[in-house]
């Protein structure tokens, strides 16, 4: 039996949503990735969390029974630093409004950081990991006002806790720009580098990343040229999956990681839609018909089926379909 995967040489994984979710890991991708790692393929974790550093981000992998080195991660503090040293070189001064994982990002790419313009920083890396006080954005707002150059570790507005969506690093930038009327220059996901970062680890010619965002994950590997598979075992389900737009569709679907070790889904099109497996979409009287097959062949059969009518500007009712499928 061939499986997705084989057609790639390289494997990056997001975290929240596809590896883990919360304080657990997503039923099935222990098994997973064990297996991935039995076939020899080299897997590297992608996150835009900057709070925490790679060692920190592999313990817990590894606690949750994902055996993971530091080496196989990279973050987007890591990203944000590596932007910082490639422009100012060994032994800048970076001013660091964030956590442990924002200041370990710059020690370890040989920088040194600062707490204050006072320390006359040449630039500044923003990122997660403490509370957004307003002293340390307002020490932010101060230092872009003196012109150093300013880059953020991602720009996720909320992050998913216990209690509900929280701020996240994204609505401090979000303050900081009101204040400034600067834009911040951000490092994680959907932008390039923090992409680029990772890519840059392995000598791979056909690389695929799995999220499970469409506005983070999928349109930033989009963006880059990399194949890509949402996994529906996060954020994003079918809903928003039959109604994204032309670049936050992904090349493949799972209900989890685990399906880069099954059979790729087949799409076959036809004059009045689309079939995948043994299931069958098409439209009728301007409403979305899908009979047979299993629920992720149906939904992936629906997608391609829902953008070809978006592409021509029709919208047909998808409502008893995803009522059916969530």
């Amino acid at each position: 039996m061939t499986a997705l995967i084989d057609q790639y040489d390289l494997t990056l994984f997001d975290l929240d949503g596809v590896v883990y979710r919360g304080p657990a890991a997503v039923p099935g991708v222990v098994g997973a990735l064990a297996e991935l790692r039995d076939r020899g393929l080299p897997v590297g974790f992608v996150t835009n969390g900057a709070g925490h550093a790679p060692a920190a981000v592999a313990e817990r992998l590894s606690g949750l029974g994902i055996p993971a080195t530091e080496a196989e991660v990279i973050t987007s503090a890591q990203a944000g630093a590596a932007l910082l040293r490639e422009r100012y070189g060994e032994g800048a001064r970076i001013m660091v409004v964030g956590g442990a994982g924002v200041k370990s990002a710059v020690v370890a790419a040989g920088m040194v950081p600062v707490d204050s313009i006072a320390d006359d920083p040449v630039g500044l890396l923003q990122g997660g990991g403490a509370a957004p006080i307003w002293e340390r954005i307002t020490d932010a707002v101060l230092a872009i006002q003196a012109g150093i150059e300013w880059i953020a570790t991602n720009d996720d507005r909320t992050v998913p806790t216990d209690r509900g969506l929280v701020p996240a690093n994204g609505a401090a930038v979000a303050a900081i720009t009101y204040a400034t009327g600067r834009p911040a220059e951000v490092a994680g996901k959907p932008h390039r580098p923090l992409f680029e970062a990772a890519l840059a680890r392995h000598d791979a010619t056909a690389p695929i990343f799995v999220g499970d965002r469409l506005d983070t994950d999928i349109a930033g590997a989009r963006a880059i040229g990399l194949d890509c598979m949402l996994a529906l075992s996060g954020s994003h389900g079918p809903r928003d999956l039959l109604t994204a737009a032309p670049d936050r569709r992904p090349t493949h679907i799972g209900d989890s990681l685990a399906a880069l070790l099954d059979p790729p889904l087949v799409l076959h099109p036809s004059e009045d839609g689309y079939a995948v497996g043994e299931a069958r979409a098409s439209i009728s009287d301007g409403v979305l018909v899908v009979r047979g097959g299993s629920r992720l062949e149906s939904v992936w059969a629906a997608a391609h089926l829902m953008w070809r009518e978006a592409d021509a500007g029709r919208t047909p009712d998808a409502s008893d379909f995803l009522g059916r499928v969530g």
